[in-house]
């Protein structure tokens, strides 16, 4: 294999700038002053330091993560006074994780079989704020937010930035963890390097990420299942669903350890199982759903749009999700949400033959609870 661009572009110009930190909870924390109308000046006095610390934080400047824990947790309470919803605080939270785990990245001192990307199974709200600065996208909180009081003066940016550089640091430090990260100890981390490699734009991203999944050897059941399903997202995102199809056909219909593997996967991504897993063993856990489905079904429903790149897992997996909680038909928003979707979609001529089956068996068990 032809060596990558990535791999060109750092040890070639002496030791690299020290990578900047802070820059996902300096916006965030920008969001939550300019969301409550508050000045810099008016957040130092409330928060009792500077205003240039204020525009330090939101800059990079002087990193909120830089900031002791014990001060952190003051200042956290002196946003709860100043009004701050729950949810930006909870932002704020995920974005100084992420930026810990940025900084790691962009630091090529770091070896790869310590990267802290291996350390813990990621779910939705922190791998949302981590690839922030990578697809310009900003997490579920921060969507949609009514226009600050006071408008920003002069241009500014639209969410948290990475230079040209760092990108390619970024991504050059990814595909050289996801490379090294050998053996069943190290799956993890080979695992959430590859899915944010699938972030990266260039031109030889799907091949190189080919190439990875051709290169690994499962030795056991679940190493093999999430690598088939890590490449099959990613060539999702890249708009390749017919990757997506065949993983739906060979390693979910009529196997019931990737059904179940699929729904608890999805349920611990969306934050419905709060405890945080160290390995992706859990996904193979035989105890009966210890998960209720609500929030899952939600999260599910609102990916089932013929425009979404997961619509097949999307719908497979509510449908799959039905099976075993039939239950979450007979009430909820979600359960209508579904039921208002379910025309739309079958009039899309977008549908696969076994999306359409699977929409129709919906369709039908939602007219069996409601008779």
């Amino acid at each position: 294999m032809r060596p990558s661009p990535r791999q060109t572009l750092t040890g070639t110009t002496g030791t690299a700038p020290r990578p900047r930190a802070g820059i996902i909870s300096g916006y965030v924390f920008r969001v939550i002053r300019e969301q409550q109308g508050y000045t810099q000046d008016e957040a130092a006095e409330h928060l009792k330091v500077s205003q240039d610390t204020i525009a330090g934080w939101e800059t990079g400047r002087r990193p909120l993560t830089a900031v002791p824990v014990g001060q952190m947790l003051v200042h956290r309470h002196r946003l709860m006074q100043m009004g701050t919803p729950p949810a930006l605080l909870q932002a704020l939270e995920r974005a100084l994780e992420a930026d810990v785990l940025l900084a790691s990245v962009l630091d090529e001192d770091t070896p790869a079989e310590e990267s802290p990307l291996g350390a813990m199974v990621m779910q939705r709200e922190l791998a949302e704020v981590l690839v922030w600065p990578l697809n310009g996208v900003p997490p579920q909180p921060l969507r949609d937010l009514p226009a600050p009081p006071r408008p920003r003066r002069g241009p500014s940016a639209s969410g948290p930035e990475l230079s040209h550089t760092e990108r390619q640091r970024f991504f050059t430090q990814m595909r050289r963890a996801a490379e090294q990260a050998r053996g069943s100890e190290q799956f993890l981390l080979r695992r959430q390097a590859l899915y944010l490699s699938g972030y990266d734009h260039e031109a030889d991203t799907a091949d190189w990420l080919a190439h990875q999944q051709r290169t690994e050897r499962p030795n056991d059941w679940l190493t093999g299942w999430l690598n088939s399903r890590s490449v099959a997202a990613v060539a999702a995102r890249h708009g390749d669903r017919d990757r997506m199809a065949y993983f739906i056909d060979t390693a979910l219909i009529d196997d019931d350890a990737g059904e179940r593997a699929n729904l608890n996967y999805w349920a611990y991504w969306i934050g419905e199982t709060r405890q945080l897993e160290l390995s992706d063993d859990f996904m193979a856990n035989r105890t009966p759903w210890p998960w209720p489905g609500n929030k899952l079904l939600t999260h599910l429903v609102q990916g089932i749009a013929p425009e979404h790149g997961y619509v097949d897992l999307n719908i497979h997996s509510v449908w799959s999700l039905l099976q075993v909680r039939p239950n979450l038909l007979r009430s909820g928003a979600a359960a209508q949400a579904l039921r208002d979707r379910l025309p739309i979609m079958l009039d899309s001529g977008e549908l696969s033959s076994r999306a359409r089956r699977e929409l129709q068996s919906i369709r039908y068990a939602i007219r069996l609870a409601e008779a």
